[in-house]
């Protein structure tokens, strides 16, 4: 007989810390014990103890397709007929290399490396090799891994756990982070004209998604490349998150923006771990082999990971499904909106795409403070209604939430059915 979620939990907790490897996964949010996911198909995860719920979490958002898509499978199984890693360039690096920069035209060159937290980190690395500077701005909420420049107030699991700051990451690191409120041009200014010649660049997730699911201000994307091109900094959008989820360009082809860097991961994987950053070539070509800033990685390029991310960037090419996405996210948030309407509970759901969030709050989320504003009491209380009638929501009152093409139909008919039913229940 198979072991039990509650089996499994309390034998990973005597060996893992916290009993988890990534710390949102541990509910301590919303309170009770994770369960543990013994297979995914679909729209559907089935746990160690049979349930099947419905998946508005999508492996954190590269399971754009639903989970284990037959195509991207397939081309797993392929690749893996020849090899696991080779340590030497391969065929699906150039191929990928080329997908990213048809897609993303602000992106002239690109490497490849193991996950997001590895591209951000060297894209600041990146950015202040190019300009010989040190500062890096930040806005508050935004996550961008967990490396020391950018563990300073933090979104995602930081901000769930409530350590923004992270122990063991020196004072002095920190500081040369400069910290803003998100959506706050004036402050942006101010930063500029305090730290003068200073600032090596602005990293900036376009649309939030670590502190649930915020969009900016009209005109406060513009207004941020603006300052950059005039203080010489370099603009990386960090679309980890929102890189061909929100349309095959992102957020910057919707915003009609271009970034300096942008970092990308998630979707390039096809569920397996992938990370990468790229740009103008003038910038990108300050990294070794051609130049002094140095970054390297010994899976890079896997031909596995590669192989999956290829698939699934070809299906989005073939597919253009963002409309079907961006209808299967209005009609869950126009479902939770009208239950708390109904049940007169103040509620705010932004939503782009196959991209949205539920903030039990009045006031419209637009930075880190409003986004607190929510009642993160009544979010787990919600979390746990939607969970116990088959519906996997975000661990967190403070995360995005994720749809893929295979919610359509039944699935989101009857998931919009719990989160209603959930929401009248509070």
């Amino acid at each position: 007989m198979s072991a039990s979620s509650e089996q499994l939990f309390a034998r990973a907790q005597q060996l893992i810390p916290g009993g988890v490897n990534s710390p949102v996964r541990a509910f301590r949010s919303v309170g009770g014990a994770p369960f543990f996911t013994k297979s995914a198909s679909g729209a559907t995860l089935t746990t160690a103890d049979g349930r099947e719920l419905i998946d508005f979490v999508c492996t954190w958002g590269p399971a754009i397709h639903g989970h284990n898509h037959p195509h991207i499978k397939a081309a797993i199984a392929d690749a893996l007929e020849n090899g696991t890693s080779f340590g030497t360039p391969n065929p699906h690096e150039v191929e990928m290399a080329e997908l990213i920069v048809k897609f993303f035209p602000s992106i002239q060159k690109v490497r490849m490396c193991n996950s997001g937290t590895e591209a951000t980190m060297s894209a600041i690395r990146l950015a202040r090799g190019f300009t010989s500077r040190d500062k890096i701005i930040k806005f508050a909420g935004c996550y961008h891994g967990h490396s020391d420049s950018l563990l300073v107030a933090a979104g995602s699991g930081a901000l769930t756990h409530g350590h923004p700051d992270s122990a063991g990451v020196p004072a002095a690191f920190a500081r040369e982070t400069v910290v803003l409120p998100f959506n706050d041009t004036a402050a942006l200014d101010a930063a500029f004209a305090a730290n003068p010649g200073q600032i090596a660049g602005v990293i900036l997730e376009p649309y939030i998604g670590n502190v649930g699911f915020i969009k900016p201000d009209p005109g406060y994307l513009q207004h941020v490349r603006a300052a950059c091109t005039k203080h010489g900094a370099v603009l990386i959008f960090d679309e980890v998150m929102t890189g061909f989820r929100l349309a095959r360009g992102g957020v910057q082809e919707l915003e009609k923006i271009t970034p300096d860097l942008t970092t990308l991961g998630k979707i390039i994987g096809g569920g397996l771990p992938v990370g990468a950053f790229g740009g103008r070539t003038d910038i990108m070509d300050q990294l070794a082999p051609l130049g002094p800033v140095y970054q390297a990685g010994t899976l890079s390029g896997n031909p596995l990971a590669l192989a999956a991310g290829i698939a699934a960037l070809k299906l989005l090419d073939e597919l253009n499904p963002y409309a079907q996405l961006d209808a299967l996210g209005r009609q869950v948030a126009s479902a939770a909106l009208s239950a708390a309407q109904a049940k007169g509970l103040a509620l705010q759901a932004p939503q782009t795409g196959s991209m949205l969030s539920l903030f039990f709050t009045d006031r419209p989320v637009r930075d880190l403070p409003t986004a607190m504003t929510s009642d993160a009491k009544l979010f787990s209380r919600f979390f746990h209604a939607c969970l116990a009638a088959g519906v996997y929501a975000p661990p967190s009152a403070y995360e995005a939430w994720f749809l893929s093409t295979a919610h359509e139909g039944a699935a989101v008919a009857r998931a919009c059915e719990i989160i209603s039913g959930a929401i009248k229940s509070l």
